[in-house]
């Protein structure tokens, strides 16, 4: 085992020491691990605690969850793994005792514009059973109630082989589903500008297409120049109205181009299927600009956006539609479902039969239970038609835990990614019912978590660090919560730390006026928020917050909105790209060496010329996965090496773009590579917790909490204005709250008026004005049930925020 703290007091001595009930991890070397060996408990709950940067992930996704799921995808055909993502083998020498792991992350559901809540669990097709059953008038099967399958019917021809040989027949077959015909199962139409689609005055040679990837040296182009529907060297504005429809909405056709048969399709229904089946934020930047400026979206006119058709809604139960029930709030429908499980009750079948509803009481508790389960784990609030793709990170983790709580599979390994982000602290207590629930069905439960409610349920706790980065990487401690409280570890010494009222607070100097605030569920919320100071808005999640600040206060002049959405970029762009940091030190190389600064980046003349700078090469093996490896001439150092002869006191560019923030603030304050420029950029994102970043990380592998960090420091030399933040603790450990603290305290001091979106009971403390929305989620929300000063929200003790920070502060 790597050093520890571990006493044996501390050790997990009530759990079995037989190797069955242990997961054995030796040499562990991904990232920043350091060779660590340690055994964890199986069936219990274990939780992962360290600085951001410690190791906790690698030990946990990238090595435990890795390992086991790589080896299920061996278990399948070579078929079957070339539609699945290749893994590598991560860098450990022994994992024994792996059981089948499941990751429940935080990553956003719903690349599918069809994938909402319903379908993203089983409710939606437990719904679909009951009306099948139960709904008058009855109208086929489940299917007859699902959006995503038309209705049609025809004939057909299908071979058999038999003894006698083959045989043709031609069969009738229908398909009855429940898709809108109008929207196909969307819930809106699309009008399209076709301005945006092409240039009326050039000809399909000239470029007339406006439309991403759509040129006329690939392949689309040759279809189009050869289809023989229209001249391609006609300009498109004298095309015949013939001619147009068929360029625009021609339905595919099968056509010859260059004696190789072809599907022709007009722009329109190519673009559909192409650009719009996806959700919005799973485009590409490029792609969700076009489909912003090309495309409006408008409720379906024949469906009201329900995506269903009308025999669909027209069956009912105890007159509610499976459209009206998913339109509900989740808590109203599991109320209207409990309802539904009355003794005598009687439907009847498409023959005219009674049926009992005592019949279907097996899938009416299930269906209840489930339902229950997104009250209790705090999302009563949703509607199953919410689309997948809208929900939060938090939101979607949340979700995805509700699928795996009624699933039978036992002996599993869950793992999660702080399940306690975007929760209040009434909702943590909740959250931790339901992880203590998947360990006592026989589960293996690892979860990485900074909250200390959440740290205290474990049963066993291990601890990386002691610091982030290269300073990170061993496990400093292992056992039960109480050792860990005794330890010396920086977990530890912060466990029981709490935040304290101020004893002054500052005074506004001036205010945002929101008058009859009424996005998504406000209630015509009016509300002065204070400039000049720290303001925390707080409430239950889906009380209203982001739809009050984001809704009525992020879009206006001089506000600059800092998320946690992902960075848009390619897998080109590092922290030391976006915040504009490499130019300084491609300068100051350049001037050392008296050469041009374009050969020190990897993106342009000094970019290694077999990998184009990317530093990895990727082999496409047509149907199976595509195979990424290290490019072998520049080692994944991405520069041309005559590039890498150049240094800067003593440090070439790749050696500068593996350094740490910290290694670099360093490096750049002081002695030969002093840089003044590289240094305070530098000093910005020590200042926001990101001293453990690698300058050449790719941002595709940052966190929710990280990419807040990094874009905060990139605003904090602008001067003035209004910053929103949205829970900027996400990510945080507890020895690093008090330093982000600290930053919005120099943000306020410097002149910036800071409103965060927070839960997190030590910034709501140390507010010079809280907001308080309430008193519930959903349609209970959406109220203003405070404003006023953290002690007086302490003394009135009337809202469900105000009673939790009173217990936090002591007071």
């Amino acid at each position: 085992m790597t050093p520890a703290t571990t006493t044996s007091e501390g050790a997990p001595g009530r759990h079995a020491a037989d190797s069955h009930d242990l997961i054995r991890v030796r040499g562990a070397r991904e990232n920043n691990l350091r060779d660590v060996s340690i055994d964890l408990p199986k069936r219990r709950l274990t939780v992962f605690t360290g600085v951001s940067g410690s190791g906790k992930s690698s030990l946990v996704f990238s090595t435990i969850a890795a390992e086991s799921q790589r080896m299920i995808n061996e278990t399948y055909s070579a078929f079957v793994q070339g539609f699945m993502p290749n893994l590598p083998r991560p860098d450990v020498d022994v994992l024994d005792g792996l059981t089948t792991a499941i990751i429940v992350d935080q990553e956003r559901m719903g690349a599918n514009s069809r994938s909402t809540v319903g379908t993203a669990t089983d409710v939606n097709a437990k719904l679909r059973i009951l009306f099948s059953r139960l709904g008058q008038p009855h109208i086929g099967s489940s299917q007859a109630f699902a959006f995503n399958i038309p209705s049609v019917s025809g004939a057909g021809a299908i071979t058999i082989e038999g003894a006698s040989g083959k045989k043709t027949e031609r069969r009738e077959f229908s398909q009855i589903g429940g898709m809108c015909p109008r929207c196909e199962g969307m819930g809106s139409v699309t009008d399209f500008d076709l301005t945006a689609l092409f240039d009326a005055s050039k000809s399909l040679n000239e470029g007339a297409l406006t439309i991403p990837g759509y040129t006329m040296d690939g392949w689309y182009g040759r279809i189009f120049r050869e289809c023989g529907y229209f001249d391609p060297d006609k300009p498109i504005g004298q095309f015949t109205k013939r001619e147009l429809d068929d360029l625009l909405r021609k339905e595919p056709t099968r056509i010859k181009v260059e004696g190789i048969n072809v599907t022709y399709e007009g722009l329109i229904p190519r673009i559909q299927k192409s650009f719009l089946s996806k959700d919005r934020e799973a485009m590409q930047p490029h792609i969700r600009a076009f489909v912003d400026r090309a495309i409006t979206f408008t409720t379906c006119p024949d469906c009201d956006g329900t995506r269903l058709n009308e025999g669909a809604r027209s069956s009912k139960i105890a007159g509610i539609s499976i459209a009206d029930a998913c339109a509900m709030q989740i808590n109203d429908l599991a109320s209207w479902v409990r309802g539904l499980d009355e003794p005598g009750g009687t439907s009847h079948g498409k023959d005219g039969s009674a049926i009992p509803w005592g019949t279907v009481a097996p899938l009416l508790t299930s269906l209840g239970e489930t339902l229950d389960s997104f009250v209790d784990i705090g999302l009563g609030y949703l509607s199953l038609d919410r689309p997948a793709g809208t929900l939060s990170g938090g939101e979607a983790q949340r979700t995805k835990m509700v699928r795996h709580l009624g699933s039978s599979l036992t002996d599993v390994t869950y793992v999660f990614d702080e399940p306690t982000i975007g929760l209040h602290p009434h909702d943590v207590q909740r959250m931790n019912e339901l992880l203590l629930q998947l360990r006592d069905k026989g589960n293996t439960v690892l979860v990485v978590e900074h909250k200390p409610e959440a740290i205290v349920i474990a049963d066993h706790v291990v601890d990386l660090g002691p610091g982030a980065g290269t300073q990170g990487g061993t496990v400093c401690f292992e056992g039960t919560v109480d050792a860990l409280r005794r330890s010396d570890t920086l977990t530890g010494r912060h466990l029981d730390d709490r935040a304290r009222l101020k004893d002054t607070v500052r005074t506004a100097t001036g205010a945002i006026e929101i008058r009859g605030a009424s996005t998504h569920n406000l209630q015509g919320v009016d509300v002065d928020v204070p400039l000049g100071v720290l303001v925390v808005v707080t409430g239950v999640a889906g009380s209203g917050k982001s739809s009050l600040i984001h809704g009525s206060v992020a879009r206006r002049e001089g506000v600059v909105e800092i998320d946690q959405t992902a960075i848009r970029g390619s897998r080109r762009s590092n922290p030391a790209t976006y915040t504009g940091l490499l130019e300084p030190i491609r300068k100051a190389f350049a001037k050392a060496n008296g050469v041009k600064p374009a050969l020190f980046s990897a993106n342009s003349e000094g970019a290694c010329p077999t990998c184009n700078g990317a530093g990895v090469i990727y082999t496409d093996l047509a149907m199976m996965t595509g195979v990424t490896t290290t490019c072998e001439v520049c080692e994944g150092r991405r520069f041309q090496a005559a590039v890498l002869e150049y240094t800067l006191g003593g440090k070439n560019i790749a050696d500068v773009l593996a350094m740490s923030v910290t290694q670099a603030e360093e490096f750049f304050g002081a002695g030969d590579a002093r840089t003044p420029a590289a240094h305070a950029i530098l000093d910005r994102l020590a200042d926001v917790g990101l001293g453990y970043l690698s300058l050449g990380q790719p941002l595709t592998t940052l966190s929710g909490g990280e990419r807040q960090r990094l874009k905060l420091a990139t605003h904090m030399g602008d001067k003035g204005g209004v910053y929103v933040l949205d829970e900027p603790t996400s990510g945080l450990h507890l020895a690093d709250v008090e330093q982000l603290l600290a930053l919005l305290d120099r943000l306020v001091d410097s002149g910036k008026s800071v409103i965060v979106i927070e839960h997190h009971q030590a910034v709501m403390a140390h507010a010079d004005w809280i907001i308080d929305l309430g008193p519930g989620a959903g349609h209970d929300g959406g109220r203003l049930v405070f404003e006023g000063t953290p002690a007086a929200l302490v003394a009135d003790r009337s809202t469900l925020t105000g009673q939790h920070l009173a217990t936090y502060v002591g007071a």
